[in-house]
Order: C-alpha cells, then structure tokens, then sequence
C-alpha cells in the first residue's frame, strides 16, 4: 500500500532538504494540504470545462449547463471551510516549511507590485556586486524610499547565482553603502528580509563576512533617517540581522524569524538534523512567538492559504504597513528618532517576571 504525504516526509526527510543550514520544501505542499490540493484540482477541472463549453462544446443539455458554476461555488466555499481549518493552527515545522515555499513572493515580486520607478544600485565599491542582495531607489505610495531587499532567486539558475539567498560580504557592504547614501540625502530605508544566513562558504570568510555584518550592525542604529524592516519569507541568524536593524520590525503571518535554522539547531543539540522538527518548536521562530517576546512590532496578515496563493494581495499588505509606519516614523525629529531606535534595541525581549523586568539574554 502506498505511503501516505506525512510518512513519506518523516522516512525520507532528506527529499525536502539541503543539509543543516535549512531545508527547502521542493514541492511546498504540507501533509494537512493533501485535500486542499484535491479540491483545487477539481476547481481547475471545472473552470476548463467551462471555458471549453463557452468556445462552442456542446454543453448536454440545460441541467449540465448550470452544473459546473454550481458546483465551482460549492468547491471554492469547500476549500475556504478547510483552508482556514489548516492554518489556523500551524505547527512551527509547519510554518517553516510555508516560509520556504518555492512559490512565496520574492523580493522581486514586492518591488513589481508596490514599488515605483525602481533604480536598482549595484557593488560594494571594494570586490564586486552580491544578486543575493538588491538595493535602489523607488517610491513606495508617495513616498521615495531605499530598498534593501535580499533576493533567494526563482529559477535554478537564479537560486544558484543568489547562493540561494545567502549573502557574501560584498552584499553586506553594498547595503550599507547604499544606506549611507540614502541617508545623506534624508530618504527613508525599508529593507525585506529573506535568508537562511549568511554564506558559510571560504570564499565568504576569507573576504570578511563575519566583519561586515559587525560593521552594519555598527553602522545602522546611527543612521539619521528611518528604517524600517519586514521579514518577507526566512530570516536567519546575522545574515537577516545584517539588515535588520530598524526603527519598526513586521513579520509576515507566515514568516519564520531564528537565530539558527531548525536543521542547524538540531544538528548541534542531538547531532542529527532529522529533530529539527523539535527544535523549530524550541526556538519560537514564528512571528506570535516574536511579537510576544518584544522583537518585532507587527505581524502582517497574509491571505488564506498564505502569501504564495496570491502575490498582489501579499504585496498590498506590506505597502500598508510600510506607509503607516513611515508617516509615523517621518513625523518625528531626528534626535527623537535614533533615541526611540536606541531604547527599543536596549529593552528588546524584555519580558515581566513576579513584577520584576527580565532580559532574555541570548
């Protein structure tokens, strides 16, 4: 007898992964998913027979020609009834395996959608230029922004030249460059965040990773103008925190937010990365986990089903947030600004403990 979707994944989870330094859904299709897939194939089913039928297949008589628009609606109310069933309760495994979808809107899809005459900026005016991360100019709304956005790549050949959203130094010290630049002409920073970390590889090391992360992290609570950031898919460890410093913190719904990848975690606490189902649980990398704790400071909704099933209604959500925090944000004075930045990183993750604060210490 076949194997059903969730114990295929449990005996061979190494057919939905890349090592330790994070899994990669090649199908992005959850277990509990297995019937909303069934209903969407039937969806497509009909809606091709409908359009067959409107270029001239006889349609069999009056019954079956009110058949299909019935029984579509009953399909489409079928599946809202199980979609919001599914993701109302999303283990954290779960919810990493939606933040790695191959489908998820990249930053590409964001800067097509809601951003305008986009002037992309490239290299780091010491080795070269990092596709893993974009940086421009582009209006968002009104408003005229920078853009720092890293880029995990579409197609094969993207995700190999992005290193699979994993940035070397160059990305690092072409973010902050441009950001420096922005800055000195007053225009606000909003960076999307989407990395499983920094590259790992010699190359990455030779040429100073571990230093130009350090150096924005050095660099970005100082800048005179105001950033914000929102983690779009994956953030991880100091390769997401290498633009992440900011004013105002949002996380998709869906998105996953860890100073490690569950693989990576699990590979150094049980020696295997087959727990690494334990450990996303272990590290509340989810964005409630997040807002709970005090380190981010909104959670944008995505649409049913999650941001991969609809791009433009994923995008509209992030434009309305990047302008309601921008209006706040412009409206303060610059001294005011930095303060406010250099309290919410001195008091993040404080939590209340018998009427005492405690600082989580990582």
């Amino acid at each position: 007898m076949a194997s059903s979707p969730q114990t295929a994944m449990e005996v061979h989870p190494e057919r939905r992964g890349w090592g330790a330094f994070g899994a990669y859904a090649l199908s992005g299709e959850l277990p509990r998913e297995h019937a909303l897939a069934l209903i969407e194939a039937r969806i497509a089913e009909l809606q091709a027979r409908c359009e067959r039928v409107g270029e001239g297949e006889p349609r069999g008589g009056l019954a079956a020609a009110s058949e299909p628009p019935a029984e579509l609606e009953r399909l489409r109310a079928a599946w809202l009834a199980a979609a919001r069933q599914v993701y109302a309760d999303l283990q954290p495994w779960e919810t990493v395996f939606i933040a790695r979808h191959p489908r998820r809107p990249l930053v590409g899809d964001y800067l097509h959608h809601i951003v305008h005459d986009f002037c992309e900026l490239h290299g780091d005016r010491v080795y070269g230029d990092d596709p893993a991360v974009v940086t421009g100019f582009g209006a968002i709304g009104e408003r005229q922004v920078l853009i720092v956005g890293q880029n995990r790549g579409r197609s094969l050949e993207e995700r190999v030249a992005c290193n699979f959203g994993c940035p070397h130094p160059e990305g690092y010290r072409k973010s902050l460059a441009k950001m420096k630049l922005a800055a000195k002409f007053g225009i606000p920073i909003v960076s999307l965040i989407d990395t499983p970390g920094a590259f790992p590889g010699t190359g990455a090391e030779e040429r100073g990773v571990a230093m130009a992360i350090a150096d924005n992290l050095r660099a970005m609570p100082m800048l005179p103008v105001p950033v914000v950031s929102v983690v779009i898919g994956e953030g991880g460890s100091g390769g997401a925190l290498g633009i992440g410093v900011a004013d105002r913190m949002a996380m998709f719904e869906h998105s996953i937010f860890s100073v490690i990848s569950p693989e990576g975690c699990a590979a150094i606490l049980w020696k295997t990365s087959t727990q690494a189902k334990s450990a996303a649980a272990a590290l509340k990398l989810r964005a409630g986990d997040l807002l709970e704790l005090g380190v981010i400071d909104e959670i944008i909704p995505e649409p049913l089903g999650g941001a991969h099933r609809n791009h433009a209604a994923a995008a509209a959500a992030l434009e309305r947030f990047v302008v309601k925090a921008l209006d706040e944000l412009t409206s303060l004075p610059i001294d005011t600004l930095l303060e406010r930045r250099f309290d919410r990183l001195r008091t993040m993750g404080a939590s209340f403990q018998e009427g005492r604060a405690t600082r989580h210490i990582a």
